[in-house]
């Protein structure tokens, strides 16, 4: 049972596109696959059906979801994001004490929430600033100032395991974090190898990027793009168009738009593959955020070359080349996107380099088997894992128990209120 912080959505984020991985890869392997969630359902939602899962609408802070879980019985839990294991841990544990328990966490939110903060502290000074580019020291000491890494990492050591989407997230959080390597396993995108002829260079136009409006990073990005990149980049190609696409745009998204400038916000994309195949040159100038990217991935697939930071482009090609450029500035970002674009050799060099790292790093034919392989020893060896677990199981019997008397209150609170 995947227990979902909301409905997943493949085709609006990177963290629904993971979800829709996680979910094909067990049923391939066998396991009945229930999703659980408690958000509302969305109009973009994936039809669970279709892909031989169950879904089952929960609700927050009620005894209910015991007598649901107690009678699923399931083997394994996985749960999207921390706080869904803050809401649902203490009762899976509880109820179903043998059941695997696994954090997926998506991203590192406390790390995306770090670099925020230094992110606003830097626009405050002024002038055009680019991506935070803090070491991992700067970013240890900007992530303890919340309380979200004292959260997110309590949730890791209360799982049996986590599965971490990024490398670099794992060096933070073994390095500054203590987490112990066994807690960790690495798990990127699992994706099929590229079978489609998309189009060439001379059947391409236009730059693209693509990124739910809903996600703090891709907002931003879209500023930087529209304030500080774009003004340089359209001189130097002055035939060219910025189409921006993503899911739930807001007004002053849409507002943005202005055909004298050639800056398009198109919103939702029926298919992204397609739009991103379509494009010559993906633009990802994300200033901030955690993770590995759905939009560079869907770039991948694609054969496009992208321009990123080095925000957007971390722990997604190890030490290759990038199938593109990497650039932390305005005036290099729009630079190499106008060599890119106007010159077909490099442009074609970095086409074949996508493919060449999907290959290399995201193939679901090598991956899947690995992890499921591992999820399958660890659940025969679950005992001995639990007892060396010795802080899993303190913070579990501490930590866990604010959330659950807290839930407990709400849940006879609106028992008083329904009978009042």
């Amino acid at each position: 049972m995947i227990v979902g912080y909301v409905w997943p959505e493949p085709n609006s984020s990177a963290a629904g596109l993971r979800i829709a991985q996680l979910l094909a890869s067990l049923r391939r392997a066998g396991y009945e696959v229930h999703f659980a969630c408690a958000a509302a359902l969305s109009e973009h939602q994936l039809d669970l059906a279709s892909v031989d899962v169950t879904a089952h609408q929960v609700q927050l802070n009620c005894s209910s979801f015991d007598e649901f879980v107690a009678q699923l019985n399931p083997a394994v839990v996985i749960f999207d994001r921390f706080v869904t294991e803050e809401q649902f841990g203490w009762r899976v544990a509880n109820t179903c004490p043998d059941a695997l328990r696994i954090l997926d966490t998506e991203d590192l939110h406390s790390l995306r929430a770090a670099r925020e903060a230094l992110l606003k502290a830097q626009l405050k000074k002024g002038g055009d600033v680019g991506p935070v580019l803090a070491n991992d020291a700067d970013l240890f000491g900007a992530m303890r100032q919340s309380d979200m890494i004292l959260r997110e990492v309590a949730a890791i050591f209360r799982c049996d395991l986590t599965l971490m989407i990024s490398d670099k997230e794992i060096s933070l959080l073994q390095e500054y974090f203590s987490v112990p390597s066994q807690l960790l396993y690495h798990l990127p995108f699992m994706v099929e190898p590229p079978h489609n002829e998309w189009p060439d260079y001379s059947h391409r136009q236009h730059f693209v990027t693509i990124g739910n409006f809903r996600h703090a990073p891709n907002w931003d990005a879209v500023l930087w793009l529209k304030q500080s990149i774009w003004p340089l980049l359209r001189t130097k190609v002055p035939g060219a168009e910025l189409h921006i696409y993503g899911s739930y745009p807001p007004k002053k998204a849409t507002q943005l738009t202005n055909p004298k400038e050639k800056f398009f916000v198109k919103g939702w994309a029926d298919d992204a593959l397609q739009v991103v195949a379509n494009a010559r040159v993906l633009l990802a100038p994300l200033r901030f955020g955690a993770g590995i990217k759905g939009k560079l991935m869907d770039a991948m697939l694609t054969a496009t070359p992208s321009v990123a930071t080095a925000i957007a482009s971390e722990a997604m090609a190890g030490d290759e080349p990038w199938p593109g450029a990497v650039a932390n500035s305005a005036s290099d970002f729009a630079q190499y996107a106008a060599q890119l674009y106007s010159q077909e050799p490099s442009w074609k060099t970095a086409s074949q380099q996508a493919e060449k790292l999907l290959r290399a790093h995201y193939l679901r034919e090598r991956l899947s088997p690995l992890w499921l392989a591992h999820l399958s020893q660890l659940r025969g060896d679950l005992v001995r894992h639990r007892r060396d677990n010795f802080l899993g199981a303190m913070f579990q019997y501490h930590a866990a128990r604010s959330t659950e008397f807290m839930s407990r209150w709400i849940e006879v609170k609106s028992r008083v209120q329904l009978s009042d």
